[in-house]
């Protein structure tokens, strides 16, 4: 037993020690040479700019790190988006803080960019969070204009999320740093107060270059857009620094005297320490992810006192309901069970299945949160919904649709950490991100998919396969199985948690150990918004 332990630690710790080393590259943005050129400024990075505003004895929870990973590399790469962004404190009030790295192709908007940008708004806006803009950018990456430009959910959905957050009440500072052009120009005079510094940062609609193209005009940046221009002429621009440090240390003293809005008023007492050892969780995720392990043996060492007050318990036992607290918030928590079950029929159950009872329980559980003002938490490792005809005839889609109504419906807060496997519908009904979870987390030995590696290379083998025989060819057994690795090889790094952080899947690949933590402080954010949304749910087969 000792030995499997110690096999499941070291599996996930290497995989930890993978997404950090990954992260730590990432970290270095366009590289040494970009790097160069920001210190030949006396412009500090992305990370230091962060680094420098936010409080040194509160946690600044980063989102989207490893937004673009592997996703542009014929254009040179994007680490991170070109934007470092998270949640973090200033003079001690909970900010959501976006940054573009200059370095990273003088911080023009990729895709993912963009993406990326919407998803820190969206925070903002979903807990009523102040947002501050550190500005740094040269706008739309041109080669990649049509997949950023013109869409719902492109470049200008920025603008009209400026506009929607003030009038919601949201406060937003934008600190320019260095070029703010073209309609990039338009975020900062959306925002509440812009700061900008003197030498480095310039706004306008179109640089001296295109100037002289359009109209023929000579001029230099600083007269056209730079700091002294905006603060006395223009009148674009509220104040104007000499230095960076000065500018951050204007928006801390701006941030300390921010007025507080009501809470949404979730239950919080003193925090108590989990009875059992939160590093003890390395060694319970089995290395075969196929394996059963005992979901309690997780919740139990992130839950205050190790305390877990189950809701009906001997029902529906493949998802576990109930009751905790986490860093001394009030939670419920919804989480797939992965012990194999011997239900009261004496009949079998498979681990991280859902059931027709497992998720009737799971919805009127979601119900009762909803109505006592609770937090939802799900903890994933899900390979979807019971199959076959005794599951059909039983009703199982309804019964699915019913969980997936209340999760959907739900109004209270919902954060969700990918542990293991997210297959399917199971995904959906366990909130994934198409369920507007507030966080969304995975673990390092998370897999993301519409099903199992195995079932699916040997799906797409048997359609490939069907294919050459209606043309009349013949297979060869060693051709057929390079076809199958090939096929599993690349549906394998599709499923890996790496890939959905590139692309917005997740907010981010996290320490199991950490998990308690970054609980604690979605929580703390989701606090800061009162809802009056009752909740209600749809039409469904009863």
């Amino acid at each position: 037993m000792d030995i499997e332990k110690n096999k499941n630690e070291d599996r996930l710790k290497l995989a930890l020690s993978q997404v950090k080393k990954i992260k730590g590259e990432i970290n270095a943005g366009g590289g040494k040479k970009a790097i160069a050129k920001q210190r030949e400024r006396n412009k500090l990075l992305a990370r230091e700019r962060i680094d420098y505003l936010t409080d040194a004895d509160k946690p600044f929870v980063e989102i989207g790190a490893l937004a673009g990973y592997e996703m542009y590399e014929e254009q040179g790469g994007c680490p991170a988006g070109g934007t470092v962004a998270g949640i973090g404190y200033i003079r001690g009030r909970q900010c959501v803080i976006v940054a573009n790295d200059q370095t990273v192709k003088a911080g023009a908007w990729f895709p993912i960019t963009g993406k990326k940008n919407l998803r820190m708004q969206e925070i903002a806006m979903e807990n009523h969070l102040p947002v501050i803009y550190l500005v740094d950018s040269a706008g739309i990456f041109l080669p990649m204009q049509d997949e950023i430009f013109a869409d719902k959910e492109h470049f200008g959905r920025v603008f009209r999320n400026n506009a929607r957050m003030s009038a919601m009440g949201i406060t937003q500072i934008a600190a320019v740093m260095g070029a703010c052009v073209a309609g990039g120009a338009y975020l900062p005079i959306m925002s509440d107060e812009t700061l900008m510094v003197s030498g480095n940062g310039s706004i306008f609609l179109a640089g001296p270059y295109l100037v002289k193209a359009a109209i023929g005009e000579e001029t230099d940046a600083e007269t056209l857009g730079g700091a002294a221009t905006h603060t006395e002429i223009s009148g674009i621009a509220d104040y104007k620094f000499d230095t960076e440090q000065q500018c951050l240390d204007e928006i801390k003293r701006i941030c300390s005297k921010l007025g507080t809005t009501e809470t949404a008023g979730f239950s919080r007492i003193k925090s108590i320490p989990p009875q059992k050892e939160p590093s003890e969780i390395y060694s319970i995720i089995p290395s075969d992810a196929t394996k059963p392990y005992d979901m309690l043996d997780i919740i139990e060492r992130i839950t205050d006192d190790s305390a877990f007050d189950q809701y009906k318990r001997d029902y529906g036992q493949t998802i576990l309901c109930g009751y905790a607290r986490i860093d001394g918030w009030a939670v419920g928590i919804v989480a797939n069970q992965r012990k194999i079950i011997k239900n009261k029929r004496g009949e079998m159950q498979m681990g991280g299945v859902i059931y027709n009872d497992s998720a009737d329980k799971a919805a009127r559980f979601i119900m009762n949160c909803n109505q006592k003002n609770i937090p939802l938490i799900f903890l994933q490792d899900v390979t979807g919904f019971m199959v076959g005809s005794r599951s059909e005839h039983a009703g199982i889609i309804k019964d699915g649709a019913k969980m997936v109504n209340a999760v959907a419906n739900s109004v209270v807060p919902k954060i969700t950490i990918i542990v293991g496997n997210s297959y399917g519908a199971g995904n959906y009904a366990m909130c994934g991100k198409a369920y507007d979870p507030r966080f969304i987390y995975a673990w390092p030995s998370a897999k993301i998919a519409v099903m199992g590696g195995d079932q699916a290379a040997q799906t797409l083998l048997q359609i490939q396969m069907n294919a050459m025989k209606a043309k009349g060819q013949t297979v060869d057994p060693a051709v057929e199985q390079k076809l199958l690795e090939d096929i599993k090889s690349r549906y394998e790094k599709q499923t890996s948690p790496l890939y959905a952080a590139a692309r917005l899947w997740v907010d981010d690949i996290i320490d199991p150990a950490d998990t308690r933590k970054l609980i604690s402080e979605g929580i703390a954010a989701a606090n800061h918004k009162k809802t009056t949304d009752r909740f209600q749910l749809g039409v469904f087969q009863v």
